[in-house]
């Protein structure tokens, strides 16, 4: 839903704007490199929602938790809902595109408590999902190992695979906007063609498929909880962890250009592409299970792997999961330049610990060089837990949607709230506003309810679910250090005091 600000159905191109001119009415002189189109920022939205990352490292969790069903029919749901609280957040980051991007929407909207949490929450998804997702990586890349030269992937050969994965999207993070913009347009033709070859190949080689009865009927429980309501809607976490990260077009709006109209259409085309492609994959792999009981409990410790395996065959699953893996490290570099661009922009309202380190910008790349550091080490020390736990990988990635989810829905709460005194962009909803606005809320409101919850009974320290104390661990910093940073944390009204102009000069080495 591409809106102009004249009518909610025109079709005349926004006007193009000065985006570096807004940028100093937002408060900020510009420091990063504009050097991304609009091609570039729906890729990084899209590349990192990833549905060759998110459906497949979640599906064996989705094939205990509701089965075929939910996975199907919960992906068409949460897509749509999503699509609300994706339309919504694009009409309030065309009026406010910045770097820092929902923290800063609240602060505006809502005063520096609103942005403070926000700033927090937005961050500890960033950082959660930059975990779950170069960990999912790890693990297929394991599973692949082991598929070939039969590696054996244990938590710490997993973890050492996950932390060179880290490394590497570290480095490639250190060379500027451009080569991110480049990797992110080549990750969409390849998510697309990856997902079209891996779902023709299913439908064409296997001999036998299930039936269209159990891919979009059958439910399956293996949770040990007794409600069939209460685990379809555990279920629903692998659609909703999925669709997460599309404010990277946010993010990278300091670095787009036009980006207050590109980066709007950069959110909503990322959604509802991921959302059409992301059906297609799953009813692709459901349909070629060939036993349900062995692809749970494959040898690999990925159950999308099995299926290749039964399916294709030990040659043709290894073709597949070299597709699957590329798009993840796609996957998880457009997520680390995200998270870097939210740390950039925290540290330059002094919202963190060391925040004049983690603001500094390469003069060379214009890019921020420790803010890219310090996303990928907090990153892997995320993950640690899942040396000890076989379920901490679900709990990194309930983390993430715990974290991120209610961070989307505060700015779009405020803007409501805000009434006529909310100024909107080239790109709104019009008349559509206000009800697709408190859909977004709502729905958001019930997923972090549910993502709290135990995901299997008997809830013990193994099997519980740590994304509740790791968001009350990230409330209680952020309170603790708001009355240490209070006074220095501030949004600049306006760019021109000489004391934010020296600060900001410091920034750039």
């Amino acid at each position: 839903m591409s809106i102009s600000a004249s009518t909610p159905s025109s079709t005349e191109p926004a006007p193009q704007k000065d985006e570096e001119q807004r940028l100093r009415e937002l408060g900020y002189q510009p420091v990063l490199a504009r050097r991304m189109g609009g091609f570039g920022n729906f890729a990084i939205s899209f590349s990192v929602i990833s549905i060759l990352s998110g459906c497949m490292t979640l599906y064996g969790f989705g094939m205990s938790t509701g089965g075929p069903s939910v996975m199907l029919w919960g992906w068409a749901g949460v897509g749509l809902f999503v699509l609300c609280v994706g339309m919504a957040l694009a009409e309030v980051t065309s009026a406010y595109p910045t770097s820092g991007a929902l923290y800063y929407m609240a602060d505006r909207l809502g005063g520096r408590k609103w942005g403070w949490y926000t700033g927090w929450l937005n961050l500890l998804g960033l950082l959660g999902a930059i975990a779950g997702i170069d960990y999912g990586a790890a693990l297929f890349t394991g599973a692949l190992l082991n598929l070939q030269w039969g590696f054996d992937p244990t938590p710490g050969h997993t973890m050492v695979i996950f932390l060179c994965i880290l490394l590497l999207h570290a480095v490639l993070n250190l060379f500027g906007v451009r080569l991110v913009s480049v990797l992110n347009s080549i990750s969409v033709w390849w998510h697309l063609a990856g997902v079209a070859v891996i779902v023709t190949v299913l439908a064409v080689v296997p001999s036998k498929h299930q039936s269209p009865s159990f891919v979009f009927t059958e439910f399956v429980n293996d949770t040990g909880w007794e409600n069939p309501l209460y685990v379809a809607a555990i279920g629903l976490l692998l659609a909703q962890y999925t669709f997460c990260g599309y404010d990277a077009s946010a993010h990278l709006s300091e670095e787009t250009s036009n980006a207050s109209v590109t980066a709007a259409k950069g959110i909503v085309r990322a959604i509802w592409v991921s959302w059409v492609a992301g059906f297609v994959l799953l009813a692709g792999l459901t349909f070629a299970i060939q036993d349900y009981a062995g692809t749970q409990n494959s040898a690999t410790g990925v159950p999308p792997a099995q299926i290749l395996i039964d399916a294709l065959g030990t040659a043709g699953a290894t073709a597949m999961l070299l597709i699957v893996i590329a798009a993840q490290l796609f996957c998880g570099n457009a997520e680390v330049a995200a998270a870097s661009r939210m740390v950039f922009a925290f540290s330059r309202d002094n919202a963190l610990p060391g925040s004049a380190l983690w603001r500094r910008v390469s003069a060379r790349t214009q890019t921020p060089v420790p803010a890219v550091w310090l996303s990928v080490g907090v990153a892997a020390l995320l993950a640690v837990p899942s040396l000890y736990s076989a379920t901490a990988y679900g709990a990194v990635t309930a983390i993430n949607v715990i974290g991120i989810t209610p961070a989307y829905a505060i700015p779009i709460y405020l803007k409501l709230r805000a009434g006529d005194r909310f100024e909107r962009g080239p790109w709104h909803l019009g008349r559509w506003s206000k009800p697709i606005g408190w859909i977004a809320v709502v729905w958001v409101a019930l997923v972090t309810v549910l993502f709290l919850l135990p995901q299997s009974s008997p809830v013990t320290i193994d099997s519980m679910n740590y994304a509740s104390i790791a968001l009350v661990a990230v409330l209680i910093l952020a309170t603790v250090w708001w009355f240490v940073a209070r006074r220095s944390y501030s949004t600049p009204a306006a760019y021109g005091n000489a004391r934010e102009q020296a600060e900001i000069a410091e920034g750039i080495v």
